[in-house]
């Protein structure tokens, strides 16, 4: 089958799959001459990177109901922004989505730029970020590759090259398929594919669009790609976090530096896991409450969490936030299940 049959059938299957998104505009609409929200795009491919679709839904919503262009963004204060944040992971994210959103209102005028190129001159805008909202949002002709389209390509043609070693072969197969019309639609239908059916375990090949000239379904091996190199087991990282409670409820709080882990959020002080803090944040009556576990990208950590009930002392590091201005919410993950263990023991949540 050719390139363009292959791109056609997907296409008509898209027309009748494809998925509801919040920050879609399906197939119909954009018959209809419906145009896709740069920013709508924009704001969406960030949050789902390292992210499922089910997970970013909501926080989508809440972000444009607040900040409904890229300009109320731009405006928005940065403390404000990362606490919607909160829970979505890798913040560095969010420090880029503002230096974005300020650059494209200070530099263009409020209006995202329509070409890869310039999108790519953006602030945390990389390859696959600008291939998007080229194709979806200005229908250039970009090749998008995500973790669905590198599945779906290693599986149409074979390649059993193993990931990521395989990378720039999946991305020049992609882009042989990328047609000059409604590529943006193409791009959709690739990762829905990717995502619906020719999914990660059990790929539904039955009902693929793509199954007849599937060359892994011909030969039996669809459920093994892509291949991948194994990873190394990731280290584990020991620590100790502080949490301390004044008389009126207060709770210690710092916030985190710009760079690095969570940087930017609030927390709670720690020991130096991260490569930053110290020793306790105060003297007090600290006892032990349980361990905190989380897992970042690279490394597993557990936590000591430490709690002093009753402080009274004038803190070396951090601030006490009155407890009617502290919102759990707003922390990061990690942060959020020390305080789960932490506020066990102050008798309130």
């Amino acid at each position: 089958m050719r390139d363009g049959d292959l791109s056609g059938s997907l296409l008509a299957w898209y027309d009748r799959y494809a998925r509801v998104m919040p920050w879609r505009v399906g197939p119909a609409d954009r018959a209809a001459g419906i145009r896709p929200d740069p920013y709508r795009v924009w704001l969406s491919e960030v949050m789902l990177q390292q992210t499922t679709v089910a997970a970013v839904r909501d926080y989508f919503r809440r972000f444009t109901d607040r900040w409904p262009t890229v300009t109320d963004l731009a405006a928005a204060a940065d403390a404000e922004v990362m606490a919607e944040w909160a829970g979505l992971g890798y913040y560095a994210r969010a420090r880029n989505l503002l230096k974005c959103a300020r650059a494209v209102v200070a530099d263009h005028g409020g209006v995202f730029p329509a070409t890869r190129e310039g999108l790519l001159a953006l602030p945390g805008i990389g390859p696959y970020t600008a291939a998007a909202i080229a194709a979806i949002a200005h229908d250039e002709p970009a090749t998008v590759v995500d973790g669905n389209v590198e599945r779906v390509m290693a599986r149409l043609h074979a390649v059993e090259t193993p990931l990521p070693a395989a990378k720039p072969e999946l991305v020049a197969l992609a882009a042989g398929l990328t047609p000059a019309d409604r590529p943006g639609d193409y791009a959709q239908a690739v990762m829905d594919l990717g995502a619906t059916i020719c999914t990660p375990r059990n790929p539904a090949c039955g009902i693929c669009p793509w199954s007849a000239p599937c060359a892994a379904r011909a030969r039996g091996i669809a459920a093994q790609l892509p291949r991948k190199t194994p990873k190394a087991a990731k280290p584990v990282r020991e620590g100790t976090v502080w949490v301390a409670r004044r008389a009126d409820g207060a709770i210690l709080l710092e916030t985190r530096p710009e760079r690095g882990l969570l940087g930017g959020m609030p927390g709670f002080p720690g020991d130096g896991w991260d490569g930053a803090g110290g020793g306790p944040p105060l003297a007090g009556d600290w006892r032990l409450a349980g361990e905190a576990r989380h897992t970042f990208t690279h490394f597993h950590l557990i936590l000591s969490v430490m709690v002093d009930p009753d402080a009274s002392d004038a803190p070396l590091r951090g601030a006490f936030v009155a407890r009617p201005a502290f919102r759990p919410a707003d922390l990061p993950t990690v942060m959020r299940k020390v305080w789960d263990i932490a506020s066990g023991t102050f008798g309130h949540s």
